[in-house]
């Protein structure tokens, strides 16, 4: 059923834009549609046999190193149908060297201590503990890390379910990258009827994702030894205490010794009282969030402040100098007096950049001639939707770890050009999020929060001078009027710097881009350049088809 706002918004486009303004909503109809029936599809085609579990036996048995997992589940006044399939889904574990460990956190109602109990005398690998009085999710956690003695910790919501191989896949992380310190996995829904929907699909470790969403939520598994060294889980953050925990985490470990597994491992069960059925369930949660985030910056010594966002989720905004650094302004085209009034920035050099020569060398040359401490490269048909954008690119730029920043790009019916680029596949690139209306949340939200790809577009593109000079600029001999930008970004990877994109900078063409057709010599050395990285894209989850339309489930 579309809501009261999706009309409006419909209404909107179409006044606008005409009928051609509407045409992103029944894109994005179409695919809700699709997702639903492609998701039962996926499901069947990746449900574990016999076969599959023999297979897991099979490598584990190989295993060179079976880590203990100890699974941290804090439990109060929770429904006992919900406890039991929790619990049962522990024991139906097929890797065998686990043990759950239970904090009762002084529950009321009286199933509870005898079904845990009951369980505890069944198998000698579940372990309780029963706390004198009531302290709320924080500290009944920190109970059950206290009684943990295994390698890894693993983190279970008492009303949520495990796959039954969930904890096999921990292990073979383990035993695949012996540097791991933090692993997370991708996730469900899964209602009371048992029925599974809503996949989380993630990326790899996306640092500027995760300062928008709790990209790590379920599976969510850590070094016990690190957890006790961080602190465990922080008394007050309540609500946000596995996000604040993710966070205090990632502070004391490289991005390398955080591995993503791209499998359905965990389901979240969606009742009234859980935020996966109820957003409103816990309405503090979302401010425990941000406080999460502010004092994860504070601890780092990064001047930002965190903002509400769609959902209620969360937009970081870093603050800009007091000196505020010059900008070069390359628009390739015309620079019209609208686009100058779509600028709220003074330290500002506006350059032309020029006519003749390939897009490569002709960006190249504008750049060689600029003095700014911040580049920013324009496609000159784009016209900004407000006069900050150019503010929350530079403020992004400036961050020493990041490289570049791109921004949503708009088709001129309004609909979403893109918001980076999808690598792999048939196609050596795909533009993230087209043709669906500028609205659209998109996976995960990405298309509607800050975050990473691999790479984002020249057309609207910030970086900082250094950066671009280091790295050689352009690669104008291999690319002369595309895939140059993809190339840069996949440079600045290989340098360990973030590409970003930023939905609060939006800019809407004024007219249609042409389409990529790059010359086959282009394409060839391009593919064999970055083969690594057009194999797996780090941002694109590969449960997600490899052509076509981006983010449809691989069925």
């Amino acid at each position: 059923m579309i809501n009261i706002k999706t009309v409006k918004q419909i209404a909107g486009a179409f006044r606008r834009f005409g009928v051609s303004g509407v045409r992103p909503y029944f894109t994005s109809f179409r695919h809700k549609r699709a997702s639903k029936r492609e998701y039962r599809s996926w499901i069947k085609q990746n449900e574990l046999d016999d076969n599959g579990r023999n297979a897991i036996l099979a490598k584990i048995s190989e295993f060179h190193h079976s880590p203990l997992i100890s699974i941290i589940l804090p439990v109060y006044d929770v429904d006992e149908i919900w406890l039991r399939k929790c619990l049962d889904s522990v024991i139906a574990q097929i890797y065998p060297h686990w043990e759950l460990c239970i904090a009762d956190d002084a529950s009321k109602r009286r199933h509870i201590r005898p079904l845990i109990e009951k369980y505890v005398a069944k198998d000698k690998r579940l372990r309780a503990v029963f706390r004198p009085e009531n302290g709320h999710i924080s500290a009944a956690s920190n109970s059950a890390l206290e009684i943990a003695t295994g390698e890894f910790a693993v983190l279970l919501d008492h009303d949520d379910e495990l796959a039954e191989d969930a904890l096999f896949w921990v292990a073979n992380e383990i035993n695949e990258y012996p540097e791991t310190s933090m692993i997370y996995s991708d996730e469900d829904l899964i209602d009371e009827r048992g029925e599974r929907s809503e996949p989380k699909f993630k990326p790899d470790f996306s640092r500027d994702l995760l300062y928008s969403l709790n990209l790590v939520t379920h599976l969510s598994a850590y070094r016990t030894e690190l957890l006790r060294k961080t602190g465990g889980f922080r008394i007050g953050m309540e609500g946000s205490q596995d996000y604040d925990l993710a966070l205090r985490v990632v502070e004391q470990i490289p991005d390398t010794a955080i591995r993503h597994i791209p499998r359905i491992l965990y389901h979240w069960r969606t009742i009234p009282t859980s935020v996966a059925g109820n957003t409103g369930a816990k309405p503090y949660a979302f401010e425990k969030a941000r406080e999460a985030i502010e004092s994860h910056f504070e601890r780092t010594g990064v001047a930002a402040v965190v903002e509400p966002s769609v959902d209620d989720l969360n937009s970081v905004a870093y603050k800009l100098p007091d000196q505020m650094p010059t900008v070069s302004l390359i628009v390739d085209g015309e620079i019209t007096d609208e686009l100058k009034n779509k600028i709220n920035y003074r330290e500002l050099d506006l350059i032309s950049s020029g006519a003749g020569e390939t897009a490569a060398s002709r960006l190249n040359a504008a750049a060689a001639s600029a003095t700014g401490e911040i580049l920013c490269f324009l496609d000159g048909r784009l016209i900004p939707m407000s006069r900050d954008w150019l503010r929350e690119m530079v403020a992004f730029a400036l961050q020493p770890e990041v490289g570049a920043v791109g921004a949503k790009l708009l088709q001129p019916n309004g609909g979403i050009d893109q918001t980076g680029f999808i690598l792999g596949g048939m196609d050596p690139i795909r533009k993230a999020h087209n043709g669906f209306p500028r609205e659209y949340y998109g996976n995960f939200l990405r298309a509607a929060l800050t975050g990473n790809y691999s790479a984002v577009s020249w057309r609207c593109f910030a970086i900082r001078r250094a950066v671009f000079e280091n790295v050689g600029g352009f690669d104008a001999e291999h690319f002369q009027e595309n895939l140059f930008d993809v190339d840069l970004c996949l440079s600045l990877g290989e340098l360990g710097l973030r590409v970003v994109y930023t939905p609060r900078a939006e800019l809407i063409a004024g007219s249609h881009e042409p389409e990529i057709s790059a010359e086959k010599a282009g394409i060839d050395y391009f593919r064999e350049r970055w083969k690594a990285v057009l194999e797996r894209d780090p941002f694109y989850n590969p449960n997600f088809t490899d052509d076509g339309e981006t983010f449809r489930y691989r069925v």
